[in-house]
């Protein structure tokens, strides 16, 4: 489909007795950012190995940039670009060095490689540090630097395996902003992630993925949805009283009316060492009233209580499940 930058059907990889890919299906639309969330041994590193040719499939049709990625490996090759877990810069040379190596290593000649550096350089913030080395570089600026490698050959379409895996917060936003910017040019980005955060800020689609298939597929808001929409977190000040708020929260007892019950459901969560309670509402305004005057009355001093959306921490939690998800199956 001429809107498609990426389409997996059917996607399947072994090693040995693992079963790394079951089946996953994927489709990511042209000048987006699709987040690819899930635990560790879901798929997703197998995923981008396979997208950009490093790894052969069992079976499955799997195509990127209109190209198929078995038979059409080589046309796949120059229409990617790829940045790893790891930084792939060396730290003897300084940024612009680096550039003009991987320009060369793309068979771009000596003139075009110097010019295509500069640009780059100038494009991540980089065009005062390019004559440093860069194992003076800060985090954040060495994984900008590596952003910059994966985009010599300016493609169509680039792979971020957790990008911002081991950089603070600063870092972890000035990559960020250079994905942004990315994309607001037309890359397509497949953004594999632990940081559910990151997937929030960024992604346009999310799939999450466990035990080598796509579990969810959406917009973050549609995943949120999933959980009720909004919740309300309550955080006492004495951890003694966990229990009789989660029963107050729960069937409206404890000299509360029972219409409490009817606007905060029964599927309460409790985080014993933060002393924070949440819970899904329907309407949120009547629920926060309701639940205050309901601790009021009780006698239950807190410390905050608050009305959120999901988080994608959550949605992750509940879709990746796999104790909760066995049981479902059994029964």
């Amino acid at each position: 489909m001429a809107d498609t930058a990426i389409t997996v059907e059917g996607a399947r990889k072994r090693y040995g007795e693992k079963k790394a890919l079951d089946g996953l299906d994927l489709h990511v639309s042209r000048g987006t950012v699709h987040g690819v969330l899930g635990p560790n041994g879901a798929g997703k590193t197998t995923l981008v190995r396979i997208l950009s040719t490093l790894v052969r499939p069992d079976a499955g049709r799997i195509g990127v940039a209109g190209h198929d990625v078995v038979t059409e490996a080589r046309e796949v090759r120059f229409r990617i670009g790829l940045l790893g877990q790891h930084a792939a810069l060396d730290e003897e040379l300084d940024g612009r060095q680096n550039l003009e190596m991987f320009g060369r290593l793309y068979h771009l000649g000596a003139r075009h490689a110097r010019v295509r550096a500069d640009e780059l350089l100038s494009r991540f913030g980089l065009a005062d540090t390019g004559r440093k080395p860069v194992r003076t570089y800060s985090g954040g600026m060495r994984r900008r630097l590596d952003l910059a490698a994966s985009l010599i050959t300016d493609p169509e379409v680039l792979f971020l395996d957790e990008p911002t895996t081991g950089l603070d917060p600063r870092g972890r936003a000035e990559v960020w902003a250079s994905v942004r910017s990315l994309v607001g040019g037309g890359t397509t980005v497949l953004l594999t992630t632990q940081y559910l955060e990151e997937a929030d800020q960024l992604a346009d689609r999310v799939s999450v993925v466990d035990r080598g298939r796509v579990v969810a597929d959406g917009t973050p808001e549609e995943l949120k949805s999933r959980l009720g929409g909004d919740r309300i977190d309550v955080v006492v000040r004495d951890a003694g009283r966990l229990d009789a708020v989660a029963a107050l929260m729960r069937a409206g007892s404890a000299g509360v009316s029972a219409d409490v019950s009817a606007n905060v459901l029964a599927d309460v969560s409790v985080d014993a060492d933060r002393r924070l309670l949440s819970a899904p509402v329907t309407d949120r305004m009547a629920a926060l009233a309701r639940v205050v005057r309901a601790l009021e009355e009780a006698g239950i001093e807190a410390e905050d209580v608050a009305l959120r959306r999901p988080t994608l921490d959550e949605v992750f939690l509940h879709l990746t499940d796999r104790d909760d998800r066995t049981k479902e199956a059994a029964a």
